[in-house]
């Protein structure tokens, strides 16, 4: 798989994108959210969770650090990174035992903890262009590793 871009007129399409992106992923896999703030990062999570059969409310875990939903066909750890000041607190949290357990973890802010990124993973860019509308989204997946 090479680098797939796909075009966001709104958040129902971010969401109609990750949604279709969901079925490629498998227990294990990791997939890692970069954009700014407002850029659309929950949104995506949000249509990746209804894709992965996820029933409950999809919110950013900004203070929680990680929610966990486990209604999906396998659990989903959604974590927000923004906040922590470096690596040591990831693994505080339990970062190893989600990242490689035997469901899909999705970081939003995982420039934050880039040094213990897994070597395979999805890498997802969220552009705005507000010359474009303020809805307009570039979102770009690019496979890391294998």
């Amino acid at each position: 798989m090479g680098t797939l871009n796909y075009i966001s007129n709104d958040p129902e399409d971010t969401k109609k994108i990750a949604s279709d992106f969901s079925g490629t992923l498998k227990p294990g896999s990791v997939v890692c959210l970069y954009g700014g703030l407002g850029a659309g990062k929950t949104a995506f999570v949000q249509g990746l969770a209804k894709g992965l059969g996820v029933t409950e409310y999809i919110t950013s875990p900004t203070f929680t650090i990680v929610n966990v939903y486990e209604s999906g066909r396998v659990p989903l750890y959604h974590f927000d990174m923004y906040r922590l000041a470096d690596c040591d607190e990831a693994y505080e949290i339990g970062y190893e035992e989600y990242v490689y357990g035997g469901g899909i973890s999705v970081m939003e802010w995982p420039e934050n903890v880039a040094d213990i990124l897994p070597e395979s993973r999805y890498d997802i860019t969220i552009s705005k262009d507000d010359g474009r509308g303020t809805d307009f989204r570039k979102i770009d997946i690019i496979k890391v590793g294998k």
